[in-house]
């Protein structure tokens, strides 16, 4: 973990973001980049006029006048920042920056209050989650001070998941955080048996090559009416500090979720969200 990418609008939303990438970045030796997009015309920054070329000057200056603000925080100290204001418009595009500044994470906030179809349809969250190939951690709330030590990865087991399951553990064993691999087994998602399951998990570790690093009594399984309602239910068991869910892209998440993303998940849990592109 070298670099984590923050993007930053001035929200209570993007501090609560840019605190919890801080501390990552204490416990690592990471560097932080905070993005502010302006998102101005191409007219307003191309066109001879004065008015239009003072104007973009303008905005300019705003912006960092404001950023040399907003990271006047005592969680900032002894941390390398860097600084970054980009005309871009589509939120998709910080993927872009994100490999321009070889960022490891993106750490974004995000107001969540109509639950996860809010946070990932439709959001600009919910474009960086699809375009992103690397993780984006979204953040709903301020962190508490104690470190992320625990993280509960959700987890079907098919086999289009393994990349992301990958990108996961490497992640998380980069920043010595636990994971717990939970299946949820519901009706709705065809119920399997134990066996069936299990052996659902051990085809999945064999084509991921782990060398026994995991089996398949490495994996809880739980059963639920939904798969929303048991990762819930399962990480507030295990106190977990972090949820992790693997995205299809630019198919969203409701394809990992069989087409049904409920809103109980983020509504009722303060819990942040991590995404692994597969």
């Amino acid at each position: 973990m070298k670099t984590i990418l923050v993007p930053i609008d001035f929200s209570d939303y993007s501090e609560h973001a840019l605190e919890v990438a801080a501390k990552i970045a204490k416990r690592h030796g990471a560097s932080l980049v905070a993005l502010h997009m302006m998102g101005l015309s191409q007219a307003v920054l191309t066109k001879d006029d004065s008015q239009e070329v003072f104007e973009a000057m303008y905005y300019m200056k705003l912006a960092d006048k404001r950023f040399e603000e907003f990271l006047d925080r005592d969680y900032l100290k002894g941390l390398e920042i860097q600084t970054t204001v980009q005309n871009y418009k589509l939120f998709h595009e910080i993927d872009s920056v994100a490999q321009e500044f070889n960022a490891d994470l993106i750490v974004m906030g995000s107001h969540g209050s109509s639950g996860l179809r809010e946070v990932f349809v439709g959001s600009n969250t919910e474009k960086v989650v699809r375009t992103s190939e690397i993780p984006v951690l979204v953040v709903k709330n301020r962190m508490g001070d104690e470190p992320m030590n625990k993280v509960v990865f959700a987890n079907n087991f098919d086999e289009e998941n393994v990349n992301s399951f990958l990108k996961a553990k490497k992640l998380f064993d980069d920043l010595r955080v636990e994971m717990q691999m939970v299946y949820v087994n519901t009706p709705g998602d065809g119920f399997r048996s134990t066996q069936e399951m299990e052996e659902k998990v051990s085809k999945f570790f064999l084509k991921a090559e782990l060398d026994g690093t995991y089996t398949m009594n490495d994996v809880n399984y739980y059963n639920a009416y939904s798969i929303e309602e048991g990762i819930f239910t399962y990480s507030n068991k295990v106190n977990a500090d972090l949820i992790a869910i693997p995205t299809h892209g630019r198919k969203g998440l409701a394809h990992f979720f069989s087409g049904s993303i409920s809103e109980d998940l983020v509504n009722h849990s303060d819990l942040p969200v991590i995404t692994f592109k597969m």
